[in-house]
């Protein structure tokens, strides 16, 4: 959005000051100008021949859902062709540019002909099957086709046959294949759902995706997003205590009653009143009965190995871990993680149940633990007295042998 509003506001492409080189981009509109589609009618005669260009402009009827309020995103000038203004671009602007003009010149263009053909082979009991396509006249497809994606589509078109011929066999590749799960939505497939199940608008995407990082409900893996423990956490939280509000339709609904109000077959405090009094009755149960993950944690099918106790999910400062339900008589805990499937793994605990020191605060043994962080010592006294220290505490801590590299200092690194 950063980019797009700085070709919304303008750049000096050597016509003596700025110019805005797209339309309004905070819209889901598909309305179009009329001068604007006769405009790309000419560029497209002129540039590929009149076969490519339409009768007629291309014009798009907006869902019901659509904001109407400003054009469609759009070139303000396809005579600004991403090649004239690629010199007076950055790398991320001539991208999107690039992108936003070929999309729009591209719905002023024929469609595409394609020839689809599919070969059935008999061998023997079996049948064998393969599909293949050839472009019998581009279209708009011109537009994106460049000299290696036309090259390889050449290479992958099936050759002629007719039928009944007999093939040769010249080798057999045996090739085992499972089903695979859905894939992990990147930031691309994410805002695709959104805008399918008309969850927020173009110019709240990127503020979407902010957010559930920056709260660190999921991870970006390899330009992936996985969810982790505090998102499931929140999730199942959340959807027990506000099904209605967590559903992939409340604000697809909420968006139409809106619309409602702006034409006036709604009133304002009618569409409040039917959201609110609900969610009020809902917000007051979870205030009094919503799990507390800090308190006393989430139910696992796991049990104690110490004890045989249930083992739940609890949040503390150092993040998400699993404990015994039996304490303070069982002081078991342990780090975890999730396979593949969801299943909890129990990671090998370093909780060495030795007293160490008395608390300072309440005067209770202090234990050391492992957490996210590392070691440290903690209270036995929680969750009443919540005090933890470094495992060094106050020491000196433990030399490592290893000289100071700050410029006049003598002095020896040390663990802490």
């Amino acid at each position: 959005m950063m980019v797009a509003q700085q070709l919304y506001e303008g750049i000096e492409i050597g016509t003596g000051g700025p110019e805005g080189l797209i339309t309004y981009m905070r819209t889901d509109s598909t309305r179009i100008a009329e001068e604007a589609a006769l405009a790309a009618q000419g560029l497209i005669r002129e540039k590929f021949g009149p076969e490519y260009a339409l009768e007629s402009p291309r014009y798009f009827k907006n869902k019901n859902k659509a904001q109407d309020a400003h054009e469609a995103i759009r070139p303000t000038s396809v005579l600004n062709t991403p090649g004239k203004v690629q010199p007076f671009l950055s790398q991320d602007q001539f991208k999107l540019y690039d992108l936003i003009w070929k999309r729009f010149m591209a719905s002023q263009m024929t469609q595409a002909l394609i020839d689809q053909k599919t070969i059935s082979i008999q061998a023997g009991v079996y049948t064998f099957t393969v599909g293949g396509s050839t472009v019998k006249f581009q279209g708009f497809m011109a537009l994106y086709n460049t000299d290696d994606s036309v090259e390889k589509k050449e290479k992958q078109l099936l050759p002629e046959m007719a039928e009944n011929e007999t093939l040769t066999v010249k080798e057999i590749l045996p090739a085992q294949h499972f089903t695979k799960p859905p894939p992990r939505f990147s930031e691309a497939s994410l805002v695709k759902e959104l805008e399918e199940n008309g969850i927020g608008r173009p110019s709240t995407y990127a503020s979407i995706l902010t957010t559930i990082r920056d709260k660190g409900y999921v991870d970006l893996v390899k330009r992936y997003f996985i969810p982790n423990e505090l998102g499931f956490i929140v999730n199942d939280l959340l959807v027990e205590s506000f099904p209605e509000i967590l559903d992939a339709t409340f604000t697809a609904k909420m968006e139409n009653n809106l619309d409602n109000i702006e034409n006036g077959t709604s009133r304002a405090i009618d569409v409040l009143h039917e959201f609110y009094t609900p969610f009020r009755e809902k917000l007051e149960y979870a205030r009094e009965n919503m799990l507390s993950v800090k308190g006393v944690g989430m139910a696992t099918d796991l049990v104690c190995p110490l004890c045989g106790k249930p083992l739940n999910i609890k949040m503390g400062r150092n993040g998400h871990f699993i404990a015994c339900t039996g304490y303070p008589e069982c002081t078991f805990s342990s780090n975890y993680s999730r396979d593949e499937k969801g299943n909890i793994e129990i990671h090998e605990t370093k909780v060495d149940n030795t007293k160490v020191k008395d608390c300072d605060k309440c005067r209770k043994p202090m234990v050391k633990k492992e957490g996210r962080y590392g070691e440290f010592l903690a209270c036995t006294g929680y969750p009443d007295c919540k005090h933890t220290e470094s495992v060094f505490g106050d020491q000196p801590g433990k030399e490592t042998g290893i000289t100071c590299p700050e410029k006049g200092c003598e002095g020896i690194i040390v663990e802490k």
